[in-house]
């Protein structure tokens, strides 16, 4: 961590950029390490951070993760950093009080849209999972401990998406694609991890081998404690995401030791939420903060309009090194066919 950490993260974007030349860049969650800023400071890190696609005039859209939610920065700050920049898209479209920052969306348009009322080829969909500590609280107590901030996508949030995403189906007549981003994964993704990752079928890094979702360490009478029973709070957004129609995929981060994606498909474990097919995939841990020594680099998504039009996308690991690891076709058959295992490189 620190400054020398900063310098290789913005290293390893600067490489990932000039290789994979995106349309647009998304970072999903954890963009500065919280609990190590200072309240004059916390939020000048971003500007190293976002520096590469300033320099590149690219766009970029973020969802905040824990670690943006700290005691002396909240995912607020960080927008209103952010937004001095015409590159940023990320945006706020929820305003209830429990439902975090960063939840909002981004229709993307063909190529040849030249009037107002184009009908988008997809849509990303990006949530905040929130989690971290409250700003600039701590218990009334003499303890002065850190106040924990709910860690899953609020039902204010899941409400709007319900509402929105019908709106603009209904609009547009038909039910359009939809890709989402959301730092802590879903209480799914570990129900079908504890059934097993097949290295060739699902390709990938699988060395957070309990991985932390969405929920974890929230009882389910609200309380904050480490040894809660799963207390379901993320099963509202689960059910949302699940019944969309045209949803292709949910990528997340935070657990860095993960980099496959899953079909979640009918009923998983004791799971009270069947699932219709979405694909839950993690990204490739980026920055030289935090836990772990996994090679960085980037996930990569490629939307063709004749694939998403089937509910499909190609999607890929690019590291460091140069190398492409992972490249899948996230389609019906996506958990039955088998691809080249990913090797568990390290840096």
């Amino acid at each position: 961590m620190g400054p020398a950490a900063d310098i290789k993260t913005v290293g390893v974007i600067n490489k990932v950029l000039d290789d994979a030349k995106p349309d647009l860049v998304v970072l999903n969650g954890d963009l500065i390490t919280g609990e190590n800023a200072f309240l004059e400071n916390a939020t000048f890190v971003l500007d190293q951070l976002v520096k590469p696609m300033v320099d590149r005039s690219l766009p970029w859209a973020s969802t905040y993760g824990n670690h943006d939610y700290q005691l002396n920065v909240t995912g607020s700050d960080i927008l209103a950093r952010e937004k001095q920049w015409p590159n940023s898209r990320t945006q706020k479209m929820v305003s209830d009080s429990n439902s975090g920052v960063s939840n909002y969306y981004l229709p993307v348009y063909p190529s040849d849209c030249t009037k107002d009322d184009c009908t988008p080829e997809v849509i990303l969909w990006f949530f905040d999972s929130r989690g971290g500590f409250q700003y600039m609280q701590t218990s009334p107590d003499d303890s002065k401990m850190l106040v924990g901030q709910q860690n899953w996508v609020d039902e204010s949030v899941v409400s709007w998406f319900k509402s929105k995403n019908s709106d603009l189906n209904k609009k547009h007549s038909r039910n359009i694609p939809g890709v989402a981003f959301v730092h802590i994964p879903p209480k799914a993704s570990r129900v079908i991890q504890a059934q097993g990752i097949d290295p060739e079928k699902n390709p990938g890094i699988n060395d957070d081998a309990s991985l932390s979702h969405q929920a974890q360490g929230w009882c389910e009478d609200g309380s904050q404690k480490d040894n809660c029973d799963y207390g379901g709070q993320d099963v509202a957004f689960m059910k949302a995401i699940s019944d969309s129609p045209g949803m292709i995929g949910v990528f997340s981060g935070h657990d860095h030791g993960n980099s496959w994606c899953t079909k979640w498909k009918g009923k998983v474990g004791d799971m009270t939420v069947d699932g219709k097919g979405v694909n839950l995939c993690f990204g490739q841990r980026t920055g030289y903060g935090g836990y772990g020594n996994w090679i960085r680099g980037s996930r990569q998504l490629l939307l063709m309009r004749d694939k998403l039009t089937k509910g499909e996308l190609d999607t890929s690991i690019l590291l460091e090194s140069g190398n492409t690891v992972g490249s899948v076709t996230l389609n019906s058959t996506y958990g039955e066919d088998k691809y080249p295992v990913t090797p568990d490189d390290r840096t």
